[in-house]
């Protein structure tokens, strides 16, 4: 089937990734989950080299623990914005998410542990007169 400028249109490929975006205070994590073996890749790097801390590691491994598919999904994520912490926190909400939209019936056990909930904490702006958010100058009686 030819166009008119003799190019064929691109058809639509049917993938078995499955695409989640999550969020945590200025971070914000890609995740495109697909069936394999247990690989991560987070921006193209591996996770023990992206977040060297085990405490992040265990943050990002929740949601693939608790379901019991640590080793029957590769993850290839990208993470931009935030800190580190906040950065494995929305990489969680992520796989999280996409866990959900690969087999519906974990859902319930996502929702209960709290991993679908996205953490609506930001910081607080500085206002005027003040040190920092809430910090005040120091009073001064006389």
């Amino acid at each position: 089937m030819a166009t008119r400028r003799g190019i064929a249109p691109k058809m639509a490929q049917t993938s078995t990734e499955v695409p989640a975006t999550g969020r945590r205070k200025t971070a914000v994590a890609s995740v495109k989950l697909k069936p394999g073996n247990g690989q991560f890749a987070v921006n193209r790097r591996t996770m023990e080299d992206y977040f060297p801390r085990m405490t992040a590691r265990m943050i990002i491994r929740q949601p693939l623990e608790l379901t019991g598919t640590a080793d029957k999904y590769d993850i290839a994520a990208r993470v931009t914005g935030g800190g580190v912490s906040a950065q494995a926190s929305a990489l969680r909400h992520a796989i999280s998410r996409a866990l959900v939209a690969a087999s519906a019936d974990l859902r319930p056990q996502l929702k209960k542990a709290g991993l679908l909930t996205r953490d609506a904490r930001e910081v607080e702006r500085k206002k005027y007169g003040r040190h920092k958010a809430r910090k005040r100058p120091q009073y001064s009686k006389r």
